[in-house]
């Protein structure tokens, strides 16, 4: 049976998800962009991964427009004019996102929702203003059904900003993707607890280290996907990645490991993001023709290549011919110091090589710690995560990652699952993630075991739309499948924290 008849035959697709499908598939049909005869040997053992960005690149991976200009000036192409009231804001949105392309075919970045809306909010009856925000999110529910769609919060308290916290929780929506940019001294507890609050019972928002991202990119970051650190007007142009395990299986030991096997899959995955992004700019359309370009909405030299890493405990692991996970990197010092030094030799080797067509970045590509996919299984635990089944207590856990997630300026991000009881006390939760993020974290996420909204990796399913799909039965959210594949594969849903006495025992 042809790929295309299976995806046309598939009881589980809705229209809009062949379409994808079948556009993904044509995609991948055309030979035009060549890469080494070395590269296509690495690809095909898994050590390389292009994260199915097909062939024929015709369009930046992550795209992040600048809503702000749109509110300013409108929009010629799709004869939009700046709105003057909340009703005209949201509906010039909802036309707009239509025409964001992206990897998923959908925006991956809908705006700082709280900064775009509150103007027009403030000016508004709260019942009112409440009623046309709720039709806007199931709109973004309805219309754009993929949850790497992303909108942006804070720092600061805003009136749009809690109104949109009561929603979501009201709601319990997969879609939109959210996060809180947070910053101690311009968020306030009370925001900040609220947003607790919201996450436990929807998965949503997550926290960025707000300063960590400025030092990094300006004030002008969004975070986009799953929890990828972008500039606004701009974006990912690529976004391919090392899996980590696959690629210590040619080394004889770790020294082997850093000073042969490594360089030369760094190398190999360098090639493909030269070529890919050479084609997006040179080759494609997209970059001449496209009216998010011609009219500002976003500019070539403020996109990015994004090198991702994934699996880097089981990497770490096998070196050191550690059998069992749960005595190995994330509990082993000396697993968790060969990690550094592997990050170390990635960071250096990466940041030596020149990217011609990354302007603002001073010509080079940025580290990405990749969340996997739903066909790694167990052998590569997403980015520089410990891996599931191995986890200690949330501290230890927090203590590992605070040393990795600097490497990351595109983005990494952990999960943690807790426990019903943290209902009654979130601000339990506020100083862990105050003081992990002032020693180094870059994201955190949550939500509480018993939800139906859950998150899987960095993008958000509903348990119950998994279950319509083993039954057989369509589900609107383009990455419900994906969520399945990696919790049956990867059992990306047992995530759990250990107890201290378990730790003790």
């Amino acid at each position: 049976m042809s790929e295309a008849l299976k995806i046309i035959q598939d009881p589980t697709l809705t229209y809009r998800q062949e379409l994808v499908g079948l556009a993904h598939l044509g995609e991948s049909t055309d030979d035009s962009l060549r890469y080494s005869d070395a590269y296509y040997t690495a690809k095909k053992k898994g050590a390389l991964c292009d994260l199915n960005e097909g062939v024929m690149p015709f369009r930046p991976r992550y795209i992040c427009p600048d809503y702000e200009l749109l509110f300013q000036k409108g929009c010629g192409f799709l004869q939009l004019d700046p709105p003057k009231d909340l009703l005209e804001a949201v509906n010039v949105l909802e036309i707009f996102y239509c025409h964001v392309p992206s990897i998923t075919t959908y925006p991956v970045y809908l705006g700082d929702l709280d900064k775009l809306l509150e103007p027009f909010v403030i000016k508004e009856d709260r019942e009112y203003a409440r009623k046309v925000l709720r039709l806007f999110l199931r709109n973004i529910d309805r219309v754009q059904t993929d949850s790497f769609v992303h909108a942006d919060i804070g720092p600061e308290d805003s009136v749009t900003g809690r109104l949109l916290l009561e929603l979501t929780e009201e709601m319990q929506l997969a879609i939109p993707n959210l996060t809180l940019r947070y910053d101690p001294e311009r968020t306030s507890d009370d925001f900040a607890l609220a947003c607790i609050r919201c996450m436990l019972k929807t998965a949503k928002p997550s926290f960025a280290n707000h300063r960590m991202f400025v030092k990094e990119w300006g004030e002008r970051y969004a975070i986009a996907s799953c929890y990828n650190g972008l500039m606004i007007g701009g974006g990912g142009f690529t976004l391919p990645r090392m899996r980590l395990y696959e690629c210590s299986l040619d080394a004889k030991n770790p020294e082997d490991f850093l000073d042969l096997v490594l360089p030369r899959f760094i190398d190999l995955q360098l090639e493909y993001m030269d070529k890919r992004v050479k084609f997006i700019v040179e080759e494609s359309s997209f970059f001449k023709t496209n009216f998010l370009v011609t009219e500002g909405f976003v500019r070539q030299e403020n996109f990015i290549g994004m090198f991702g890493l994934v699996g880097l405990a089981e990497c770490c692991n096998h070196l050191l011919g550690i059998q069992d996970k749960k005595k190995g990197f994330g509990m082993n010092q000396e697993a968790t110091q060969l990690g550094i030094r592997i990050m170390d030799a990635i960071e250096k080797r990466v940041s030596e090589h020149e990217a011609p067509y990354c302007d603002a970045f001073d010509h080079h590509y940025r580290l990405h710690a990749q969340v996997g996919i739903e066909t790694d299984g167990m052998d590569n635990a997403p980015g520089t995560r410990i891996p599931i089944g191995a986890e200690p207590t949330m501290l230890e856990q927090l203590e590992v990652n605070e040393k990795f997630h600097p490497y990351f300026p595109t983005g990494t991000g952990d999960i943690f699952k807790f426990e019903e009881t943290y209902l009654k006390t979130p601000e339990a939760i506020l100083p862990i993630i105050q003081g992990s993020m002032k020693n180094g974290l870059r994201y955190f996420s949550g939500y509480l075991e018993n939800n139906d909204v859950v998150r899987v990796t960095g993008y958000l399913v509903k348990k119950s739309e998994i279950e319509k799909l083993r039954q057989k039965k369509q589900s609107l959210n383009q990455v419900t499948v994906f969520g399945m594949g990696a919790q049956d594969g990867g059992h990306a849903l047992d995530r759990r924290i250990q107890h201290h006495e378990e730790s003790a025992g």
